[in-house]
């Protein structure tokens, strides 16, 4: 069984984990084009062709996919709608490829997976220091790169009877 995690946005990562101790770990594929607007402007999207290519192992009904809901917020605006637009491009994958999923919020495996009392600027960096620990051969990037393999081993875990 592999546990699929999905750390939402295109800052975000993708992991695997199984009770076997394969992992894997991919930064979201994303690709940079003009804005639709008539400001001159650049944007970051979801490339769903590379995601396919990621997800598709997985397809064959032995993977399950936790995926953190998206920050959503009217007075942020910009990152909103950046939400929004990978959260719908990641969802027409995963349904396409019929990887079953849920959706999760953050507060729900980081209370299982870090230490408490940690201040809302300091989740990324221990997010990383313990993801480093219980996963030391898999490299990935700082300031939440581990956020998807915790977000996976929290799945692993709680799927245990």
């Amino acid at each position: 069984m592999y546990y699929l995690a999905i750390d939402n946005g295109v800052s975000g990562s993708i992991a695997s984990v199984t009770d076997k101790g394969i992992v894997n770990y991919w930064l979201m594929p994303i690709r940079r084009e003009l804005n639709y607007t008539k400001k001159k402007a650049w944007l970051n999207r979801i490339d769903t062709i590379k995601l396919t290519d990621i997800l598709n192992p997985y397809r064959d009904g032995g993977a399950f996919c936790l995926w953190e809901r998206p920050m959503i917020n009217p007075l942020r605006w910009r990152a909103s709608v950046s939400a929004l637009r990978a959260l719908e491009a990641t969802l027409i994958v995963l349904e396409g490829l019929k990887i079953p999923f849920r959706y999760i919020d953050s507060k729900e495996w980081q209370r299982a997976m870090l230490p408490q009392g940690l201040q809302k600027e300091e989740l990324k960096a221990a997010s990383d220091s313990v993801a480093h620990r219980l996963f030391p051969t898999v490299e990935f990037t700082k300031n939440g790169g581990g956020d998807s393999l915790l977000i996976a081993e929290y799945a692993r875990r709680k799927d245990k009877p």
